[in-house]
């Protein structure tokens, strides 16, 4: 909204040239959607407290969890007020790149939140069925998918493998039922990991600072094709979203920092996951993604093996699945499991940003 209504006023105030630079409007809406979680956060939590929106904990988990049962859920809503309005504040409102993956992130919170309404008012910790749930997130990605199938532009379905500079396959058609099973499979991935105390807010944090790198990269011609990166037209624009997906992530930890006061539910972990993913797929890093995700897929990975061995084999591979569970039966402290696991989210960061030169 700045940019449409204050930078046309640059030839009587030359100041409002700083409206034009991604940098500036990236970091205010960082800033901004900081700023929100902070003088918000509070009034949030006390109305969530009041509505008697309590999580619901499994007695079959790690028993110090179990204190935890009546923290304020649903405190994904926080998130998405901090994005939306600091999204309008700062972004460039014409961008189609931008429109398509608020879709996705309003669609899949849209799941989210009923999923968490449903848990609430049932007094327990089953929502929507995994059917139902599985069926809203495959409607709304298809639609995403089947956007940028037609409407993305050249290259779309080229699929670019790390370390390699060119596209490895044109996917074609195929494309489209893989990028379908990335984007469900990224959302319920961190779904998955949101269970101590700022674990998944914390990496999901690491995720959006790194994307902002990659969509100022990728709407660059002139970096881009420096760094043999595919260049990709308006990406740059994602870099406002992003940033403001980092200020509000950084605002929410400031109360779902152990011991949590709220915590982000289905409504936040789906959202969040189905950005992520979205993003993604219109910057051409699908496979890249699941680098700078590592601990995403790792948590996913474990619940696969765990449930796979179990129905072979009649046996369980970890203590408890998620990962982060299994380590806290092992006698890691919450606290503990969450900063090993932001370490490893960062060496991932560190490792999916090095391969933009070795390639």
């Amino acid at each position: 909204m700045f940019l449409e209504f204050l930078y046309p006023l640059v030839k009587y105030f030359t100041p409002f040239n700083v409206f034009q630079y991604l940098t500036f409007r990236g970091a205010y809406a960082a800033l901004t959607a900081l700023l929100i979680c902070f003088l918000f956060g509070p009034k949030v939590i006390e109305a969530l407290r009041r509505l008697k929106v309590g999580q619901s904990i499994r007695d079959d988990g790690p028993q110090t969890h179990l204190k935890k049962g009546g923290t304020p859920t649903m405190g994904g809503v926080l998130i998405l007020i901090a994005v939306i309005v600091s999204v309008l504040l700062w972004q460039d409102l014409r961008s189609f790149k931008v429109w398509l993956v608020l879709g996705a992130f309003l669609g899949f919170a849209f799941i989210g939140f009923i999923d968490d309404y449903l848990k609430v008012t049932r007094h327990n910790s089953e929502g929507i069925s995994a059917k139902a749930k599985l069926i809203g997130q495959f409607v709304i990605s298809l639609a995403v998918v089947l956007v940028l199938y037609f409407f993305g532009g050249e290259g779309i379905t080229d699929l670019y493998i790390p370390f390699f500079k060119n596209p490895v396959i044109d996917m074609g058609i195929w494309w489209i039922p893989f990028a379908v099973i990335l984007m469900i499979g990224e959302s319920n991935s961190v779904n998955l990991t949101d269970g101590c105390d700022g674990l998944a807010i914390g990496l999901v944090m690491l995720v959006f600072i790194t994307l902002s790198i990659l969509t100022y990269l990728s709407g660059r011609a002139d970096y881009s094709a420096y760094l043999g990166i595919p260049y990709i037209e308006g990406a740059g624009e994602l870099a406002v979203l992003c940033l403001a997906v980092t200020g509000s992530c950084i605002g929410f930890l400031w109360y779902n920092a152990h011991p949590a006061e709220v915590f982000m539910g289905d409504t936040g972990s789906l959202s969040l996951g189905g950005l992520i993913a979205a993003v993604s797929l219109v910057i051409k890093k699908e496979i890249l993604i699941l680098i700078i995700g590592g601990v995403f897929v790792l948590e996913a990975a474990s619940v696969i093996i765990q449930v796979l061995s179990y129905k072979i084999r009649k046996k369980r591979v970890f203590k408890m699945a998620p990962l982060h569970h299994h380590f806290e039966l092992s006698g890691w402290a919450e606290t503990k499991v969450v900063i090993r696991f932001w370490i490893l989210g960062g060496l991932f960061v560190i490792i999916a940003l090095s391969t933009l030169k070795i390639q």
